[in-house]
This record gives structure tokens, C-alpha cells and sequence, in this order.
């Protein structure tokens, strides 16, 4: 145990207990493993591979600002580790001097252990770091207060070089792979016609690879402007992470562009086979509107007191716009093409609705009349399995109605009637028939 007793050479102190031999050595000890602790700490901070880039890179912004700083605090660091080194050595020749030291070494080596012994310049004392007030020429410190403000300036200085080594070593190779996948990306859109001032993703993409060349020369120059420290409030060197939120928003973009391209080129493969078919469908439609055309005149010379629509040309607005869609074909331009093919579909398949319906609509009382005429004459069928074929009135009533039917211009109304009266004739020279159980109409 010490004896209490005043430290020489420090006038004024209070009575500080003087260590023993064992003491002294147990703390000698101590303080030796600590020494190999900092200087190992040191040696690795001066050899790590972030450090050295720190030193190497052309910095800005914030990085530059605490790298000077961190810069200042491993200078001070080494300038502290010097005098705790000179003190510490101090110590060691002193103990080593005797076996048995004598009380006056014993109070002299508990002065050097734990008193304010050494003596370390203003600019070390203040840690590197700018101090409000005037500046001291020196100042004295314990060996545990030397430890104690070097273990400060090493987590510090730990810390920022850390960081940046961790933005680095995560940041701008992701850069460079997301390049590389947007050049691949680039050259896919390029070949299908997805260019810059052509196509919206032609754009995106060059704004893409914009932000992409401005990130990387960010993170290399400021690192730790990308560097979120740990929510949790850890005080450990690098507590935190990279921030990577420019990198991710334009890895989302360049997947959605990714995906357009993907479209795009299932456009470009299925284009021609989709213009073939709204060929055909506006073929068709032309060829219907022409027949009812036809059918239309021939209506209008066979079939008198009838009302014939009139029956329109083909969609002159149809084929401009599939001769424009074969001009994006032919221009690679498949981000008009696409939305312009799906709106020509539905409206080619209207259009041979209406062309259908027109032709159905002129076609009627050709309809009507060839209906009336097969009426005519399953009547007159019927006439003659029951042998009446020769019935005055009904042959009279019969050719009445045929002559009309097979005339032209045709009367459709009157032929109905005429029809209508040879029916009504035939059912009463039927009905003694039916009563004698012979046949029912």
C-alpha cells in the first residue's frame, strides 16, 4: 500500500499517499500495456487503407473540412503518444535504478505515475482543435489523463477516416456496376429507337447517366457528405452507414426504363404482325362498304317504294393513321407506335362493324323479297300435294303475286299483299280438307 506523504516538487498539493514497490511495479505494468495498446492502435491508424486515401484524394466540402481537423488530432495524437512514451521511459529508468527503491524514489516514481508530471505544448494540450480564450504556452497532464485525451482523438480520428473508407468502399463500385448496366441498357434502347429528344426514356436515360457521373465525383471527393451516422447514438468509430439514396432512386429509374425498353422491343416484334392485321380488318371493311355499295344500286333498280340508306366510303382518317403507324415502324419510333396501334385496332374493328351493317341495312329488302318469294312458293308446294294446283282463284292470285315478285322495279308492299291474299286464299280452299281429317295447315 502507499504511504501517505506529499509528491516533491509540488508545492501546494494536498498530501497525495507515495506508492510502494509493488505498486509502482503493478502500475508500471499497466501503463507499459497500455503503451502497446496505443502504439498498436496508432501504427494500424496510420496504415489504414482509408486513411491513406484521405491523404491522397483531391476532397471538398465537409470531408476536407474534418479531414484538416482529423490531420491536426493524429498530429497531436503522435506528439502525445511522445510525451506519454518519454514519461513513461522516465518512469522505467528510474525503478530500474535498485532493487529496493528508496522512499525518495518511491515519492519521485508515484509523482511520475499518477501525478500531473508531464509537461505537453498548448497546441497538443488543446487536442488539435481550435479553443476559445488564450491559448496556453503548455500544460501538464497524469499519464491516465494523457491515455484518457488520446483515446478521444483516436475514436475522432477513427471515426471520420472510417466513414469515408465505408462510403467508398460501398458507393462508387455500386456506381460503376449501375454504369455499366445503364450503358448496356443505352445501347438495347438505342437499337430499338429509344434516343434522347425521340423518346421520353431516351431522355431519362441521359439524365440518368448524368446524375450518375455527378454522384460518383461527389462520393469520391465527399465522402462523408453520404455518411448517416447511427440512430441509435453509438460512439463507436463508424457507427452509422452510407447513405445511398441518390444511387437507389437511380437504380429504381433505370429499372423503370428497363422495363419500357422491354416493351418497346415486345412492340418492335409484334408490329408487323399487327399492322398485317389492321390491314386485313381495314380491307375488309373497305371490301363490305364496296359491296354494299353494289348492293345498294342494285336495290335501288330492283326494289321500288323502298327507303335505302345511303352507305358511306372507307375511313379516310383510318388509313392516314395506319400509313402514319407504318411510318413509326419504319422510323423506329415505338413509343408512338404503340398507344397509336391499340387505338387503329379497336377502331378498325368498328369500322368493319359498320361496313357490316351497312351492307346488312341495304341488303334488306333484297332480304325481304327473296323471303316473300320462297313463301310464294312453299305455299303453291302445299297447293299441289293436296291437288289444287289448278284452282282458278289460286292460280289467278299466284301469278299476281309472282309477277310482282320477279318484276322490276319490285313493289315490296304491294308483293307482300299479293303474297298475303294468295296465302289467305289457299288456307280457305283448304279448310274443307282439314275438316275431313285428309291434312292440317
Amino acid at each position: 500500500m502507499g504511504v501517505p506523504g506529499p509528491f516533491p516538487g509540488s508545492p501546494g498539493r494536498p498530501d497525495a499517499p507515495v506508492l510502494g514497490r509493488e505498486e509502482v511495479d503493478r502500475a508500471l505494468a499497466r501503463l507499459g500495456a497500455e503503451y502497446e495498446a496505443i502504439e498498436t492502435s496508432l501504427l494500424a491508424l496510420q496504415d489504414h487503407a482509408g486513411r491513406r486515401l484521405l491523404e491522397g484524394a483531391d476532397l471538398s466540402g465537409t470531408t476536407k473540412e474534418r479531414w484538416a481537423a482529423t490531420e491536426r488530432s493524429i498530429t497531436v495524437l503522435w506528439s502525445l503518444f511522445d510525451a506519454y512514451t518519454a514519461a513513461l521511459e522516465t518512469a522505467r529508468e528510474l525503478r530500474a535504478r535498485r532493487r529496493w527503491p528508496s522512499p525518495e524514489e518511491l515519492a519521485e516514481l508515484s509523482e511520475l505515475l499518477h501525478g500531473e508530471g508531464v509537461t505537453v505544448p498548448g497546441a497538443a494540450a488543446a487536442g488539435g482543435g481550435a479553443e476559445s480564450g488564450p491559448a496556453l504556452l503548455s500544460e501538464r497532464f497524469s499519464l491516465e489523463q494523457l491515455v484518457e485525451r488520446m483515446n478521444g482523438l483516436y475514436a475522432r480520428s477513427l471515426d471520420v477516416i472510417v466513414a469515408a473508407d465505408a462510403v467508398w468502399s460501398a458507393l462508387p463500385a455500386r456506381i460503376d456496376l449501375l454504369s455499366a448496366e445503364l450503358q448496356r441498357t443505352r445501347s438495347l434502347a438505342h437499337s430499338v429507337g429509344v434516343r434522347p429528344g425521340e423518346h421520353p426514356a431516351g431522355d431519362d436515360l441521359e439524365r440518368i447517366t448524368d446524375e450518375l457521373v455527378r454522384l460518383r465525383a461527389q462520393v469520391i471527393a465527399d465522402p462523408l457528405a453520404f455518411w448517416v451516422s447511427s440512430s441509435t447514438g453509438s460512439s463507436a468509430p463508424g457507427g452509422g452507414r452510407p447513405d445511398t439514396g441518390r444511387y437507389d432512386r437511380a437504380a429504381r429509374a433505370l429499372e423503370d426504363i428497363r422495363r419500357e425498353v422491354a416493351a418497346v422491343l415486345d412492340v418492335r416484334q409484334d408490329a408487323e404482325r399487327r399492322l398485317m392485321q389492321l390491314r386485313d380488318v381495314l380491307s375488309r371493311a373497305d371490301r363490305t362498304l364496296t359491296e354494299a355499295r353494289q348492293a345498294r344500286g342494285e336495290v335501288l333498280a330492283k326494289i321500288a317504294a323502298s327507303e335505302v340508306p345511303a352507305v358511306s366510303g372507307p375511313s379516310t382518317a383510318l388509313h392516314e393513321q395506319l400509313a402514319a403507324a407504318a411510318e413509326y415502324r419504319r422510323r423506329s419510333q415505338w413509343h408512338r407506335l404503340s398507344p397509336l396501334l391499340e387505338r387503329l385496332e379497336e377502331r378498325a374493328e368498328d369500322e368493319l362493324h359498320r361496313a357490316r351493317e351497312s351492307l346488312t341495312a341495304v341488303t334488306a329488302p333484297l332480304a325481304v323479297r327473296a323471303e316473300l318469294r320462297g313463301r310464294l312458293d312453299a305455299y303453291k308446294a302445299k297447293v299441289a300435294r293436296h291437288g289444287m294446283a289448278e284452282d282458278p282463284l289460286l292460280v289467278e292470285r299466284y301469278d299476281v303475286a309472282r309477277r310482282m315478285l320477279w318484276s322490276a322495279p319490285c313493289d315490296l308492299r304491294a308483293a307482300e299483299q299479293a303474297v298475303w291474299r294468295y296465302q289467305q286464299a289457299a288456307a280457305e280452299a283448304l279448310v274443307p280438307q282439314q275438316l275431313e281429317g285428309k291434312g292440317d295447315w
